[in-house]
């Protein structure tokens, strides 16, 4: 069976790197197409300009709001509105009251009601529930008819929490066309009458809800996913996954086991009874209500239902960000300019061409045709990241700040770093005599090492500013890990296949003079040899020597007349001063 030589492995390669570009050039046209994306990425509000929001607290009679409330609910705010830290959005707080929202662009109506939504979320019991204009019959039980309770409430579904005032409150209630009055915060200890909104595939409803059993500070953490059947297999459904902690799941359960009976006797009979369902309650609204069908012992329930991808990820999002300490409202809200604008964008732009000149100009000096493969690889890895950028803008809301320019900037830098690395391990290869081909391959084996441990370090001062940072802070290290991961794709599938495939040409397999592998090319260590190594006293800027006879002949076979006299004239010349030496 035929081996497939490094030639053949080194195309395949090379076209697996173009089909990720068609992938990714594909997707982002697809995005472009349906109005979602944009080629040019999303820029952050330093370059930008965009809204600003001033939150406003909500405080009951006469309580004070303290500093840690005020910290903790700037905290939560900046998950809400910039969960992945990437979006480059300001969040602070003014005069000790209140919260400043600062926001590129325009934010979408998701995320003004993500940022109103504002109030401490909790899970109350289903008692009954009707449609906006009245309460049906069918809906229900003979203990909801009664006008006035029979006896003290044994548990939070219990129907003697709906006394006199509760019933008309609910009669009155309008759902349709709510008042838009302030309301005081509800008391978790009473029942509550409350409204579910409208959607696209349900009527807005009204409902009475018992007292608060489970709080939204209880929940961990909620994520969102497609739905698995029975047999474990993954259907086109999606639903909210919720994680309660340690107190809550204990709590979470006995009120599961007490829903799940009014489940199973209402499937008994055929009916739905409106108590075993359990509402989850935002700022006293109800955004869901799912039903219990089962005891939910591991604090892990998860909600299905008529979700889609984007209503499952907007629960979820609620769910996680949703308890905060105190309320808020906004206050005011208007346009702001780019606080550093156009002009510094040019001059962070033009700093980071200055730069790639610089390393171009190096690069033909330094490498001669060969430098040409660095300017190729810098181009490739620039296509990448600005298709990646521009992908992340559209899929996770990514946005280029002042601070993320200064890192694809210093990405250059590092960039070239990698294919210097990787000539000077095939030039000191050269000079042992080795073939370009074999050296090729040698010098890759010693150069991907010290690529990969430089790579490495970048990415975890990256993943380190990124975790411990917050702001711009956020967007550099964003930028300077994505680059340095470009930089590992671009060497390994482009700049080492390329290397393979030109060591098979004439004009580099011979040495040309101007394809910068020529002998006198090879004769000096340049000052500069990568990874931040510089030339030491030791290193002589002269021909290293060959290590073998058969290394000789090859070096030898490549050198010219007139190189070869000037290297035995060398060698007579180091004879003459090692015999007055001896003397």
């Amino acid at each position: 069976m035929a081996r497939t030589g490094p030639k053949n492995s080194a195309r395949r390669v090379l076209t697996w790197l173009g089909a990720i570009f068609v992938v990714l050039t594909a997707v982002l046209g697809g995005g472009v197409l349906t109005g979602n994306a944009s080629w040019a990425p999303k820029l952050a509000l330093d370059l930008e300009g965009g809204t600003q929001m001033i939150l406003a607290p909500r405080v009951d009679g006469s309580s004070e709001i303290n500093e840690e409330q005020l910290n903790q609910a700037v905290a939560i705010i900046r998950q809400r509105v910039d969960g992945s830290g990437v979006a480059e959005a300001e969040i602070s707080t003014q005069s000790g009251r209140n919260v400043v929202v600062s926001l590129p662009g325009t934010p979408s109506k998701e995320t003004r009601d993500l940022i109103q939504a504002s109030a401490d979320m909790n899970f109350r019991p289903v008692i009954t529930y009707g449609d906006p204009a009245a309460v049906p019959v069918e809906s229900r039980t003979p203990d909801d008819q009664l006008n006035k309770p029979t006896a003290e409430p044994a548990n939070a579904s219990d129907v003697n929490w709906i006394t006199p005032e509760v019933q008309k409150e609910f009669e009155a209630l309008d759902c349709v066309n709510p008042s838009t009055e302030r309301r005081e915060r509800s008391d978790p200890a009473k029942p509550l009458v409350t409204c579910e909104a409208a959607t696209a595939k349900t009527p807005a409803l009204k409902y009475i809800l018992g007292p608060v059993e489970v709080r939204g500070q209880d929940i961990s953490d909620s994520t969102f996913s497609q739905v698995q059947g029975a047999q474990g297999s993954v259907t086109n459904s999606w639903g909210v996954n919720i994680v309660f902690n340690g107190d809550a799941t204990e709590k979470f359960k006995a009120v599961t086991e007490r829903l799940n009976q009014y489940y199973v006797a209402a499937q008994a009979q055929g009916t739905e009874d409106p108590k075993s369902q359990f509402a989850i309650v935002l700022d006293d609204k109800v955004i869901s209500a799912p039903r219990s069908l089962a005891v939910i012992t591991d604090g892990r329930p998860q909600i299905t239902g008529d979700f889609t991808q984007a209503t499952a990820k907007a629960l979820s999002d609620q769910l996680r960000y949703g308890a905060l300490p105190i309320s808020f409202e906004i206050q005011s809200q208007e346009q702001i300019s780019a606080t550093l604008g156009g002009d510094q964008l040019r001059l962070g732009l033009l700093a980071g061409m200055i730069g790639l000149l610089l390393v171009v100009v190096y690069s033909l000096f330094q490498y001669r045709a060969l430098g040409l493969v660095t300017i190729a690889s810098l181009v490739v890895a620039g296509v990448l990241t600005y298709l990646a950028i521009a992908i992340l803008g559209w899929t996770e809301n990514y946005r280029l700040s002042l601070a993320g320019v200064a890192g694809l900037i210093v990405a250059i830098g590092q960039t070239a770093d990698s294919f210097i690395v990787y000539f000077e391990r095939i030039r000191d290869e050269l000079r042992e005599g080795r073939g370009l081909v074999s050296a090729v391959e040698n010098g890759w084996k010693r150069a991907k090492r010290t690529v990969l441990a430089s790579k490495a370090v970048n990415l975890l001062a990256a993943l380190v500013l990124y975790f411990v940072a917050v702001g711009n802070v956020r967007g550099f290290a964003f930028t300077l890990g994505l680059t340095a991961l470009a930089d590992l794709l671009v060497v390994f599938m482009f700049t080492h296949p390329m290397l393979q495939v030109l060591a098979r040409t004439k004009f580099f397999g011979e040495g040309h003079r101007f394809s910068g592998l020529s002998p006198d090319r090879l004769g000096a260590v340049p000052l500069y040899r990568g990874a931040g190594r510089l030339r030491t006293p030791d290193e002589k800027p002269t021909a290293v020597r060959a290590r073998n006879t058969g290394a000789v002949a090859e070096a030898e076979r490549r050198m010219t007349i007139a190189e070869r006299r000037l290297a035995e004239k060398g060698q007579l010349t180091g004879s003459s001063k090692a015999t007055k030496e001896e003397k």
